[in-house]
């Protein structure tokens, strides 16, 4: 048994009760580097009381997800069972269970624990309530604060929106999931584009397979469609450079094909000093 790793995972959400007895069951016959678990899924199926079902979708969906590595069988009456690892740090990812500290009172020094009622050095005296009191009165957010968290909230809407419908989960924690990618840097359009492309390829996937929207945030499974994205637009910006090298060719080598190039085509072939208007003009084209 190991302390550490049990308090590592009762830190962390997983996602579901179930999924959270189950990890705790695990942790609870841990060593201190997460290996060494060895019991079958009827052991914890029995220790759980959760059903058979749900004992080896929820190891087989921690497998997946890197949560649980298998490190080797061992031999028992009915076979063989298998020895797992829990990876602490793909645990150490998870979202943590703790609500953040909220600071309160005003003081010279950085940390004090009480509303401050005394006079500081300069004179001024602290804070007389705390930020949850009755009395305190919060300063209103501003309009243009209200119109940016409006605007946001639409926008991890839209998204959500093209997940299967009947795989929404938890919608709360998918939007801020969302959002915090949003933040971090991901364009909007390309998350929808991965979204639609996951609700297109998993129509018509068996109960087995279905991952709910919370965990599909989570896990950022949306970096596999994000990548897909970004391969096809190289792909699309190599072959417009492509056509752009063979209008060249042609303007330059005054092909008879020439006659086709488009106005704009022209104007653009200039911006990218492929050819001047020198030798547009000596290929019988308009500048």
């Amino acid at each position: 048994m190991s302390w550490r790793i049990a308090n590592e995972c009762a830190e962390r959400r997983f996602g579901s009760a179930a999924r959270k007895q189950i990890i705790m069951f695990l942790a609870d016959k841990a060593s201190d580097d997460g290996s060494g678990i060895w019991c079958s899924k009827g052991t914890i199926q029995r220790h759980t009381e959760l059903s058979e079902s749900t004992v080896k979708r929820t190891i087989i969906d921690f497998l997946r997800e890197g949560i649980l590595i298998e490190t080797g069988r061992r031999q028992c009456k009915n076979g063989y069972t298998v020895i797992y690892r829990i990876a602490l740090e793909r645990v150490a990812a998870l979202e943590p269970t703790a609500e953040p500290d909220i600071e309160t009172g005003v003081t010279v020094n950085p940390v004090q624990p009480e509303p401050g009622t005394g006079s500081t050095v300069n004179g001024v005296r602290g804070s007389r309530w705390t930020p949850n009191h009755p009395k305190t009165i919060h300063k209103p957010p501003t309009r243009k604060r209200e119109a940016a968290e409006e605007v946001e909230d639409l926008e991890s809407e839209k998204i959500l929106a093209a997940y299967p419908e009947d795989r929404i989960r938890d919608r709360r924690t998918s939007l801020r999931l969302i959002a915090a990618a949003v933040k971090a840097g991901v364009e909007l359009d390309d998350l929808l584009q991965a979204v639609k492309a996951y609700a297109k390829e998993s129509e018509g996937y068996t109960r087995s397979k279905v991952c709910f929207s919370d965990n599909w945030f989570k896990m950022r499974r949306w970096e596999k469609g994000l990548a897909q994205v970004q391969a096809d637009r190289e792909k699309a910006r190599a072959a417009e450079a492509k056509g752009r090298a063979s209008l060249a060719e042609w303007i330059h080598e005054r092909h008879p094909l020439c006659r086709h190039i488009t106005n704009r085509q022209i104007e653009d072939l200039i911006a990218s000093k492929l050819v001047t208007p020198e030798q547009v003009r000596a290929a019988g084209l308009q500048v």
